[in-house]
């Protein structure tokens, strides 16, 4: 119960780093997987603002065996000397006090993702231990952090300096490194995360071309091929956007690429097409993801959209009393990379997920209305930009047919209410905010569900059948799949660009399938469908995985659930003998007493949340694993499926899946 007086005394103050410590969701967003590695992308994009400001060449990334990680390059080196007013050493100023770094005037750097000046000082007071070690002038400096215990205090003194800033002695290096053990006190898990590092270090080697970027993992073997791995690209986002499109049938071998300046923002745009109906567009702010698009994003589509529907007037292709070509039209098939470096950058959040300056739309907007106009006109360019213009007027008729298909669904779904109704088992809350739609596999596990569920707030929609794979069909091709058409009515948000996320009628979409090949087949298909045609349902964390036990193990009245291999054998070895097991091969051989209590009791069950860290990756995978090329699905089944490669069946089984 709280207090009934309320005085000065109860004000607290943070000291120094503890704010950090106190609340590090606000710095980094969470204390899971993406927050331990945002920590590190915060020292990575120190090193990278130094040689995207011309400052160095070479950014190396350490995981050490101790679970620390080290970042080092070869720029000009965190000054070390006296702060004038703190009379301090600067290096210790940057990795001790909030909102101090040399990024704010633009007079060190001219443009720098790390702008919040609280990057090197929140790794500091989020780490166990942090060491930095800076080569200037010919001499090697050192200093050496921790987040101690203070018994006195009973808190944690968050990024204590142990040292003085000592001199090593002479180096013929140059540069700064960081190294940093983050704090198992602060996360959840403290192990890096190999292949995500790889994604983004392989990301700002596009983004940066020239700038070589090393990646060692000395956890890893000695032989192994994935313990020193080197990126650098000298075509820059050029080659992102072919490296986007590989697996996915470009329609022409060269990207359009524009390059230049506009009120003092420096813009770069590769724009290549595919054979896909999709767009997929990645943005970035000096060297930041902006997943979340913004301001950058809206200028290069109002921007490209005019351009192309002036040409196709021109040249007669939109005819007098037609009316222009939609934006989407243009974007149909498209992928494009939009890299753009500006000073004062105002992103929503310490995240930095979305770019908000006004002045970047229209300095984006300008210059993609002064140089692709350019391009079009340009008579080398004049078969890409046909094959652009006959994709825009085929993605319209598509628009218009899918348009159809929209209203004829919504008609046939007022007349036949029915169906829909006897397929969905609606809950009896109003609030969408509690609710849950659980998407089952088969008649008979939906059966079951819909025994076993609480109707309160669980509402089941069982599938009659496999949906439609979204990725080889166009919107009106999918529109017309019957099991589709259910989930977007039962969701209520519409989909592709009329989607609208106020509208979820259910804040948890859960995908319910048997443990088996059919049903990874089922939720492979399901999570295309989202990703492609509601993908703020899934980046908005509304998609989760069902886990149903794979075993039952059974001994007098002691019954016991396991999730998997391991934790069955586990549960086994503790029984010793005069057991039971039963391994379920699918949800409809549970009861509906045990399917509450395993999988839809919100006190017992196990979920997996459906997240996107890397859009990008994400796109690529979809497109290999769900698209129609054969040869990259096959090659990814043969690195990463855990079989005998030898063997002959196994082999034909991966041609197979292949084709």
């Amino acid at each position: 119960m709280a207090k009934a007086t309320y005085s000065a005394s109860e004000i607290r103050v943070l000291e120094g780093l503890e704010a950090v410590r106190v609340r590090p969701g606000m710095y980094i967003g969470t204390t899971e997987t993406r927050g331990l590695h945002h920590l590190l992308w915060e020292i990575v994009d120190n090193a990278i603002d130094e040689a995207a400001n011309g400052f160095a060449d070479r950014v190396t990334i350490t995981l050490h065996k101790d679970g620390s990680a080290s970042v080092e390059d070869n720029g000009r080196g965190i000054p070390v000397d006296e702060h004038p007013q703190l009379k301090i050493p600067a290096v210790q100023v940057v990795f001790t006090q909030l909102h101090a770094g040399g990024k704010f005037d633009n007079k060190s750097y001219e443009y720098s993702g790390g702008l919040h000046g609280v990057g090197a000082s929140v790794v500091n007071a989020l780490s166990r231990k942090l060491t930095v070690e800076v080569a200037v002038g010919g001499i090697l400096y050192r200093q050496e952090y921790a987040s101690i215990y203070d018994e006195t205090a009973k808190k944690v003194i968050a990024g204590k300096p142990m040292t003085e800033l000592c001199e090593l002695g002479r180096t013929r290096r140059k540069g700064s490194r960081v190294t940093f053990w983050p704090d198992d006190r602060i996360f959840d898990d403290v192990r890096f995360n190999r292949d995500t590092i790889a994604r983004r270090v392989r990301e700002l080697a596009f983004l940066n071309p020239g700038i070589t970027l090393n990646l060692t993992d000395e956890r890893l073997k000695q032989d192994d091929a994935n313990r020193e791995v080197s990126f650098c690209y000298h075509g820059g986002i050029s080659d992102y956007v072919k490296y986007i499109n590989e697996d996915k049938s470009p329609l022409f071998e060269s990207p359009i690429y524009l390059k230049g300046r506009q009120d003092n923002i420096l813009i770069e745009i590769a724009i290549q097409y595919n054979a896909g109906e999709g767009e997929s567009i990645f943005s970035f702010v000096n060297n930041i993801p902006t997943p979340e698009g913004g301001t950058h994003e809206m200028g290069f589509k109002a921007a490209y959209t005019k351009c192309f529907n002036e040409y196709s007037r021109k040249a007669g292709i939109l005819k007098e009393k037609e009316a222009n070509r939609a934006g989407e039209d243009y974007r149909a098939g498209m992928s494009a990379v939009i890299s753009i470096k500006m000073q004062n950058a105002q992103f929503e959040g310490q995240t930095k997920s979305k770019l908000g300056n006004p002045e970047a739309r229209v300095a984006v907007d300008g210059f993609v209305s002064d140089t692709l106009p350019d391009y079009i006109s340009d008579l080398r360019n004049a078969k890409v930009v046909s094959l652009i213009a006959e994709k825009a007027a085929q993605a319209a008729r598509e628009r218009e047919a899918a348009k159809k298909a929209k209203t004829l669904a919504r008609e046939r779904n007022k007349l036949e209410g029915a169906p829909l109704v006897g397929k969905l088992a609606s809950c009896t809350g109003r609030n969408p905010k509690e609710n849950e739609l659980f998407i089952v596999e088969g008649d008979s596990a939906g059966g079951t569900a819909k025994q076993g569920r609480d109707r309160r707030f669980q509402a089941i929609l069982p599938l009659r059948g496999k949906p439609l794979n979204s990725e080889k069909r166009r919107i009106d091709q999918v529109l017309a799949n019957e099991e589709i058409r259910t989930i977007i009515t039962a969701l209520g948000t519409g989909i592709d660009s009329s989607f609208d996320l106020s509208n979820l009628k259910y804040d948890r979409v859960i995908i319910l399938s048997d443990a088996d090949q059919d049903g990874a087949h089922i939720r492979a298909i399901l999570l295309t469908f989202f990703f492609r045609f509601m993908r703020p349902l899934v980046t908005e964390g509304h998609v989760y995985i069902g886990m149903p036990p794979l075993y039952k193990i059974t001994k007098g009245k002691k019954v016991e659930y396991a999730y998997d291999d391991a934790t069955m054998e586990r549960i086994v070895k503790k029984m010793e003998r005069g057991y039971t097991l039963q391994r379920y091969k699918g949800l409809g051989e549970m009861n509906p007493e045990q399917l509450w209590d395993t999988t839809l009791n919100p006190e017992t069950r196990t979920m997996m949340r459906v997240s996107v860290e890397d859009a990008i990756e994400a796109d690529r995978r979809i497109s290999i694993l769900m698209g129609d090329k054969a040869e990259p699905r096959r090659d990814y089944i043969y690195q990463y499926a855990e079989f005998n490669k030898e063997d002959v069946l196994y082999k034909m089984e991966v041609n197979r899946i292949g084709q």
